[in-house]
């Protein structure tokens, strides 16, 4: 059973590759959603995927790229989203 969840990533995760790191991600999972940076520092995703591929991502949200430094990840269950694939905005 597909389901959504939305993501908040705190630490120095942006200018160092995390969106597109996180697009590689998702594509080699088969999670559709988005990724995008937000004014805060923070980036924000919204995912798409199977209970388990989530997990799995959201254990790889955990950590990012080589050179980010996650501090906090914070998600929650939202509404099916329906989304096709998984961009970058």
């Amino acid at each position: 059973m597909i389901k959504s969840i939305k993501i908040n990533i705190y630490g120095k995760v942006q200018g160092v590759g995390f969106r597109y790191s996180t697009l590689q991600k998702a594509n080699e999972l088969g999670i559709a959603g988005f990724v995008k940076n937000r004014v805060d520092g923070s980036v924000y995703i919204e995912a798409d995927g199977e209970p388990d591929t989530l997990k799995e991502f959201i254990a790889w949200c955990h950590r990012g790229p080589s050179r980010a430094r996650v501090d906090d990840v914070k998600m929650e269950d939202i509404p099916y989203n329906n989304y096709k694939h998984f961009t970058v905005k």
